[in-house]
Formats: structure tokens, C-alpha cells, sequence
């Protein structure tokens, strides 16, 4: 086997490496994803599920700044399997090569993203797999679009609670769920700093978020915006943990917990902003007050 016949038949970041010229990209990539989805043209692959395969690599720039281990400021692998979902759920597809330029395009609307390898393959339909493989590469500057998210259902606690199963099970379930929370009922370290007081403020509210977190066990604390997206679009409830994305945003939001919530409400669109155990705040999201 030729060289050229390795790299064709072997995994896309085979490909992706062999072509990269004298300044390779950064590249990221989805392995062996697996979908079960109606797919074909034949009239025997109508109503019927077969499992399909992605492999997908994606070349992408260097990031212009600082990391900082932050998730929000690289392309997440769940934007891949997110664009293999959006095109899959689209319509029903004839053709492999139609799903892999839809999926190619989507991803290359992702800002990072120069280039992009993707790898579709039948994998039910006999002894061997049926695929195809594209690569396409940005043409100029393209316009991020992106499929919008759920809205969520942001809820203020201004405790950390005993009955929270109640509660979670008297918000609904027609909206994904995320809890904010006030700060901790502990004694705070004093000081004259005023940067080091917020800092401390916010810890304490991350504080009772873990507490939070930890009396029910469909609660998870999240952080970051890539993580609520995640959260809401796959059913899990969050608890935000506001340090990061407070501290980050330019100007950061001032205030209390309370005047936090509603800032993050509107930030992620909220339909709602549910306060338990507060005062009723101003907010251009709709306010619902529940008993405490």
C-alpha cells in the first residue's frame, strides 16, 4: 500500500497531519461517534434505524490569548457531535454526502475553525463499511450562526434548602433548570480590600451552591457558559457557580447574590426568573415569586 492509500483509508487525523504544509494548525477531534438515525435512499432504509459513524478533525487557530483553562475560549468537542445532532434532527437525509457538507459547513461557522475533515460511514449495511470523506476549508470570513439554545428557567434561593426535590418538582420540567444561590450563612473574612471582598463573596456563594448541589443528585455545579449550554440542551440541572463568569465579564456585574441572578437571567435569556426567599428585584426577565 502506497502512502498516499494509508493516508486515504486511515483515521482523518491522518489526512489532516499529511496536509498540513510548513505551519501546521492546532486540530481537535471526535472519534468513532456513533448515531443511530434514518438515513438512505434506498426504499429498503426507509423506516428503519441504522448506526452511522462520524470521525471528524477539525483544524482550528491558535488562540490570540492566554487560555487560562478556561473552556469558553476554545471550540468544545460537544459543538462537533452538536452539529451532527442539529443537521441529523434537520430533516431526513438521502445521502451521506449531503449530511457531511451540512455537518462541515456548520462547523466551519465556529469562529476557530480553518478547515475540517469529516468522516461519515454505514456501518450496518453488510461485512464492510459504506462512507464517504470531505474536507472543506473557510472561504473568506463566514457568518457564525449557530442553532439557539433552550431557554432556561433560572430559579434564586436565597438558602440552601432541605426540601429541594419539592422544589425542583414544583418549577417543571417544560424548561431546563438552573439554580442560583445566595451566599453561605458563614461568617465572611473581613477585609478593607475591595476586589478581595468580592472575591470572597462570590466563593461564598459557590459555597452554597455545592451545598445545594449536594442534597439532590440530578444537581451539578457549572461554571461556565459552555457547560450551561450543555447542561440545558441534554436535561441536567445546574447550579451556577458564579465566580468565572462574573469576574470575566467586562464590566462585571455589581450587587448582591439576588442582583447576580437576575444579571445571569437575563444574560442566558431566561423565560423566567423564579425567586424563593427574597424580596421581588427588577428585571427585564419575567419575575415569579414562590414561598420560602
Amino acid at each position: 500500500m502506497t502512502p498516499d492509500h494509508r493516508h486515504a483509508f486511515g483515521h482523518p487525523e491522518e489526512r489532516a497531519a499529511a496536509t498540513a504544509g510548513a505551519k501546521p494548525l492546532d486540530r481537535i477531534s471526535v472519534r468513532d461517534y456513533v448515531v443511530e438515525v434514518e438515513i438512505g435512499a434506498f426504499a429498503q432504509e426507509r423506516g428503519h434505524l441504522q448506526h452511522v459513524r462520524f470521525n471528524i478533525v477539525v483544524e482550528v487557530l491558535p488562540a490570540q490569548t492566554p487560555l487560562d483553562d478556561d473552556v469558553d475560549r476554545i471550540l468544545s468537542y460537544d459543538r462537533l457531535t452538536e452539529a451532527v445532532q442539529i443537521e441529523l434532527h434537520a430533516e431526513r437525509i438521502n445521502l451521506l454526502e449531503t449530511l457531511a457538507e451540512r455537518v462541515a459547513q456548520r462547523i466551519l461557522q465556529e469562529r476557530q475553525a480553518v478547515r475540517v475533515f469529516v468522516r461519515i460511514e454505514k456501518i450496518d449495511r453488510g461485512p464492510y463499511d459504506l462512507g464517504v470523506e470531505i474536507v472543506r476549508a473557510r472561504q473568506g470570513q463566514m457568518q457564525a450562526v449557530t442553532a439557539p439554545g433552550p431557554r432556561p428557567r433560572v430559579a434564586f434561593l436565597a438558602d440552601a434548602r432541605s426540601d429541594l426535590g419539592a422544589l425542583i418538582a414544583a418549577l417543571g420540567t417544560d424548561a431546563p433548570l438552573i439554580l442560583t444561590v445566595g451566599a453561605a450563612s458563614l461568617a465572611l473574612p473581613q477585609t478593607v480590600d475591595a476586589d478581595a471582598r468580592r472575591r470572597i463573596e462570590l466563593l461564598s456563594m459557590e459555597q452554597n451552591a455545592w451545598a445545594v448541589a449536594g442534597r439532590d443528585a440530578r444537581c451539578f455545579v457549572v461554571s461556565t457558559r459552555t457547560e450551561l449550554d450543555w447542561a440545558a440542551k441534554n436535561g441536567q440541572i445546574s447550579v451556577w457557580a458564579p465566580s468565572r463568569m462574573v469576574t470575566d465579564a467586562v464590566p462585571p456585574p455589581q450587587g448582591d447574590a439576588l442582583a447576580l441572578a437576575v444579571w445571569f437571567a437575563e444574560g442566558m435569556g431566561a423565560v423566567e426568573l423564579v425567586v424563593i426567599g427574597a424580596a421581588a428585584p427588577q428585571s427585564r426577565v419575567p419575575v415569579r415569586m414562590l414561598e420560602g
